[in-house]
């Protein structure tokens, strides 16, 4: 058994530094500095990788049968793209099933890119440390029960009806009290607080689905708010640059709650440091008080050394690519010891074996995910710029394809030329397509874009994602057996989860 930390919080009464020298010093340094690339190690730890936790359908008929009607009924909810910012509903149904949110500690984490896997991480780490977790993360890749996790794994379909129905009256009593009734990302965030106080779990770890001062799942009062890097999406809802939407983003900040920050544009740092001094909130800062100080790649991942709020962390494998995932570990670490106090309370670090051995079980399905071979098909997530950046960087760092073949499905309403200028530069060829949502953008008009960014003799059209599949590996298989060619799938969560149904995952 791993050693328990001692504490479970920060001290309120810690205070930091006035706002004026927090700026000065955010705008000063170089952000360079929080990756120092050094060493050559290629360590792995014992152990195969971590198999990803997405479900399958039931096999039972009627358990199927009685999800997909819990899904369809659903389905007549307000989507997640459309929204009446207001905490209003969930408020009303968190009353009348009488505040289930405040019965546990949580950490709250927002930010644009990097949520979903940071929350993955932390859940892993509090784990390790014999702690009980629920997850609520979105959007799902594959199955909605993905959406509410219990230590550490998707509840189970029965669990989810169960779940549903046990909330359902109280949803319609809300429904019946308000001028809107309750949206599909409203109701999921009610069974999901519903379900961790049944559990019971000892923490929730609590992404926000879009935003925070009025994302549904601000009704925690959450002693550790996460912000991952902030970058432009959701720019008609949030803002058209990074401070407008650190704006919205700061609401996940309480008062005297502990602030861990990634790496971020120097106005949105601003304006979350602003509102962490309103709150009276001791802020940890990446690149400062905590962060990333050797990245090296590794067989299956990579491996780290990580400067946390108590001290090094060394030799610590992570079985996911890419400089960003590095960066997320780091944060994830960092809030972590701030939910155990370390930095505050505690001056010695978490035990380095618990911590080593949690990386090494961290899966995050659907992002730089391998799923075939020969030739090598990965899929990854990416849906905006920022996404399409750190993705194509990993790729190239991550696997020597020597012809890669993209295979893009996007939403209408992303920046999908940003998305698409961000892959040209490792694209040999794109195969564009579109998923089965309604969100999605026409194969015609995304084509239209690509060859725009492309020139025509790289871009092919392909409506149908298993056609799109079936083309791109044609098109890697032309460099023959030995070569090396591959295939990246992205521009949407929703294309990668269609295409790791059809290539045989879950």
């Amino acid at each position: 058994m791993s050693e328990r930390p001692d504490s479970a919080g920060p001290d309120p009464d810690d205070t930091f530094d006035e706002f004026a020298e927090l700026v000065e010093e955010e705008t000063r340094r170089d952000p360079d500095l929080a990756v120092i690339e050094a060493g050559s190690r290629t360590l792995r730890t014992q152990g195969g990788p971590p198999q990803a936790d997405v479900p399958a359908r039931p096999a039972d008929p009627e358990v199927d049968n009685a999800l997909r009607e819990v899904e369809a009924e659903l389905a007549t909810r307000w989507g997640e793209t459309k929204l009446e910012p207001s905490v209003d509903r969930i408020s009303a149904l968190m009353d009348v099933l009488g505040e289930p949110q405040r019965s546990y500690p949580s950490i709250h984490i927002t930010g644009t890119n990097g949520k979903t896997s940071t929350a993955r991480m932390i859940e892993a780490l509090l784990g390790a440390f014999d702690l009980r977790t629920g997850r609520y993360t979105s959007p799902h890749v594959q199955s909605v029960t993905e959406r509410i996790s219990l230590d550490g794994a998707p509840v189970s379909a029965e669990r989810f009806i169960e779940t549903y129905r046990d909330v359902k009256p109280y949803v319609e009593m809300v429904d019946a009290s308000q001028e809107y009734r309750l949206s599909f990302f409203e109701v999921l965030t009610g069974m999901a607080y519903a379900a961790f106080a049944d559990a019971p779990v000892d923490v929730a770890v609590v992404e926000v689905g879009m935003g925070g001062t009025w994302d549904a799942t601000n009704v925690i009062d959450a002693g550790v708010a996460v912000a991952t890097p902030i970058d432009l999406d959701h720019t008609d809802r949030l803002g058209g640059s990074p401070a407008e939407i650190a704006g919205e983003k700061s609401g996940v900040i309480k008062p005297q709650a502990t602030v861990v920050m990634a790496q971020q544009p120097v106005d949105a740092a601003q304006v979350l440091l602003k509102k962490a001094v309103e709150l009276d909130a001791t802020v940890a800062r990446e690149g400062l008080e905590f962060g990333v100080l050797d990245r090296q790649v590794a067989v299956g991942g990579q491996l780290m050394t990580l400067r946390g709020l108590g001290g090094e962390y060394t030799e610590v494998f992570l079985p996911l690519h890419g400089a960003h995932q590095a960066h997320n570990a780091a944060v994830a670490l960092a809030a972590v010891e701030a939910f155990f106090g370390v930095g505050a309370q505690r001056v010695q670090p978490l035990d380095i074996d618990t911590v080593r051995r949690a990386f090494a079980s961290v899966a995050s399905p659907g992002r730089m995910e391998v799923v075939r071979r020969s030739p090598t098909v990965v899929l990854d997530a990416a849906h905006n710029p920022a996404g399409a950046r750190a993705a194509a960087a990993t790729i190239g760092e991550a696997f020597q394809f020597s012809r890669l073949i993209g295979v893009v499905g996007a939403s209408g309403d992303k920046n999908v030329r940003e998305l698409l200028e961000a892959f040209e530069p490792v694209f040999a060829e794109v195969v564009v397509t579109q998923n089965s949502s309604h969100r999605a953008m026409d194969a015609d008009q995304l084509a239209a874009i690509a060859v725009e960014v492309f020139g025509e003799e790289r871009v092919q059209v392909e409506p149908r994602l298993p056609d799109a599949l079936e083309a791109a590996i044609t098109l890697a298989e032309e460099e023959g057996e030995f070569a090396g060619g591959g295939v990246l799938v992205t521009g949407s969560v929703i294309t990668v989860g269609e295409a790791r149904l059809l290539l045989g995952k879950g």
